[in-house]
């Protein structure tokens, strides 16, 4: 049975493909566009400390791919003086733009309720000034919306 070309998905040697007649097709640039990642999101040597924050931060990212169509959407970027979250920058330069910043709750922190970690997200959104990048690309104070995730198990608390 005489089949066409092959199209090998899974070749990681780039000789292999070059010496069979194969193709590469590139995606590296199409996924850096559609979703802004940071290799600080991979957590290749994540701590004992972040490592709950990580988890709440796929989480909650996972749940927004539905919204590619309407926002840029980045994580753990620069904005003002440290990395946001996440944010949601719209297409729509009239829309509403988002900052996120997630917290476990740590009693370490003088943190004893879930109320009190959306305290520290939320002063640390402003102290740390992320909404730079926002204003930057000419988005009013007005457009943007400042939330803060806090997590404790399977409680979580957004405000």
């Amino acid at each position: 049975m005489e089949h066409g070309t092959i199209v090998n998905i899974g070749e990681q040697r780039f000789d292999r493909l070059r010496e069979s007649g194969r193709f590469y097709i590139g995606k590296t640039d199409f996924i850096r566009e559609w979703w802004e990642f940071s290799y600080f999101d991979s957590g290749n040597r994540p701590s004992g400390e972040t490592e709950p924050e990580r988890f709440y931060h796929g989480f909650v990212l996972g749940m927004m791919v539905n919204l590619a169509d309407a926002y840029h959407i980045r994580s753990n970027r620069e904005s003002g003086y440290g990395r946001y979250d996440v944010m949601l920058e719209p297409l729509d330069k009239s829309g509403k733009a988002f900052i996120f910043e997630f917290k476990v709750l740590n009693p370490y922190e003088d943190e004893r309720t879930l109320a009190d970690a959306l305290v520290h997200a939320h002063v640390q959104i402003e102290k740390m000034k992320y909404e730079t990048e926002l204003l930057a690309k000419g988005f009013g104070p007005e457009q943007i919306r400042k939330y803060g995730f806090a997590f404790q198990g399977k409680h979580c608390l957004i405000g």
